[in-house]
């Protein structure tokens, strides 16, 4: 494992939630859409179920694409801004089968802070460990979705939105047949 539990969780999703927009029809238009997203990822704590609510997290979207790729300096300015607009205040909870982890908002925050301080905590872990290298954008010349690396040995490349390291080799592949 290269992060807690509960911090490769936050990366994962907050690179679901970037993901959204970046195919050809945004994922995240309906609040069914919204509903869909929170409950495939497990996001606890109230809602409001409003148009307000899925614009908000809507704009969370290329707040959190910055950090993925920022320098390390920067990277920290945008980690922290999340956290002081989120009044983080990390504390350690229990719940829904999940064992000890961080929450750095109380249950009733607005889904969109919740979701942005969550990943921030887990951001700031990565900017600790000086891991900045496993947050990237897709290898595949035709996409823009981000990924989190989190194999041992640093070397995932392509996203899981589609089907972009089969494209990619089975090009490369043709390309070597046709110059044979």
């Amino acid at each position: 494992m290269v992060f807690a539990h509960d911090t490769e969780r936050s990366l994962v999703d907050a690179a679901k939630l970037i993901n959204t927009a970046e195919s050809e029809v945004d994922q995240l238009n309906t609040l069914a859409d919204l509903d869909e997203f929170v409950k495939a990822n497990e996001y606890s704590g109230s809602r409001s179920h409003t148009m307000g609510e899925l614009r908000a997290v809507r704009h969370l979207r290329p707040r959190l694409r910055a950090v993925w790729t920022a320098e390390e300096d920067e990277a920290v300015r945008l980690v922290n801004n999340i956290l002081r607009n989120g009044r983080a205040l990390p504390q350690l909870v229990q719940h829904d089968g999940w064992d000890y982890h961080l929450h750095a908002t109380t249950p009733d925050a607005p889904l969109d802070i919740r979701m942005a301080v969550d990943a921030a905590m887990a951001l700031v872990d990565v900017i600790r460990e000086k891991e900045l290298v496993r947050l990237r954008v897709c290898a595949a010349e035709d996409c823009n979705a981000v990924l989190v690396d989190l194999s041992r040995n640093r070397s995932k490349r392509f996203c899981d939105t589609g089907n972009c390291a089969n494209r990619t080799h089975v090009a490369a592949y043709r390309a070597r047949k046709a110059t044979a």
